[in-house]
């Protein structure tokens, strides 16, 4: 694995696993709107795109059903509440993290969901180790935009030579391109490798210490 001055990540299905709270808050909300329940499966293939995309692909007929804003607005309060039940960071996540900063690498984490839970769950569990964390939020346009990758490099105060865009998606690898940066693609989280490679990944990783083998 090459070495980089800069180490960008993505928190769902990189660095947290997640997706256990966020299906139970999309079921908690459709069933309060009388709507079906999803799968751990579909809600898999459901996220990665924020919030808004998440439920839009759960509710049936997406946002034309007269009922989407009040199921986006129930997960909403209901995850802010309950995104520290069941998630954790994979194996080896904050060691590699922590090494990386003893390294005198830069940290920062980008994201699509909304932008408080992105800070609290990155305060909660990596404190000061990630430097800097943007979530979604009004007037930064959402991955695979470049704004959210871009916003983190200005607030660590660096430019993306020699930086590295870490994630589990194809929306990650879209990230990475029109950044102009390239795509470390884990292989832990919520893709697989087909389908990541299907979408131009082409740099894979098993386990976050691979990150370190320089």
């Amino acid at each position: 694995m090459k070495e980089y001055d800069v180490y960008i990540f993505d928190l769902d299905g990189t660095l947290l696993s997640t997706l256990e709270d966020l299906a139970i808050s999309t079921n908690y909300a459709l069933e309060k709107c009388s709507m079906p329940a999803r799968s751990i499966d579909e809600v898999r293939r459901f996220v990665g795109n924020g919030v808004r995309k998440l439920i839009e692909r759960a509710v049936p007929g997406g946002e034309t059903n007269p009922r989407f804003d009040e199921v986006l607005s129930t997960f909403k309060n209901h995850y802010i509440h309950h995104s520290y039940d069941h998630t954790a960071p994979y194996p080896h996540i904050i060691e590699t993290l922590k090494s990386l900063r003893l390294r005198n690498k830069r940290v920062a984490v980008v994201s699509n969901k909304f932008y408080n839970a992105t800070v609290d769950l990155c305060q909660h569990f990596f404190g000061d180790v990630v430097e800097v964390a943007i979530g979604e939020r009004e007037g930064i346009r959402k991955k695979p935009a470049p704004d959210t990758v871009e916003e983190a490099l200005r607030q660590l105060g660096v430019g993306k030579d020699n930086a590295v865009y870490i994630g589990d998606s194809e929306v990650d690898v879209e990230t990475a391109c029109n950044s102009g940066m390239p795509c470390v693609s884990v292989l832990w989280g919520f893709r697989d490798r087909d389908f990541l490679e299907s979408h131009g990944a082409e740099t894979f990783i098993n386990d976050p210490k691979e990150l370190l083998d320089w």
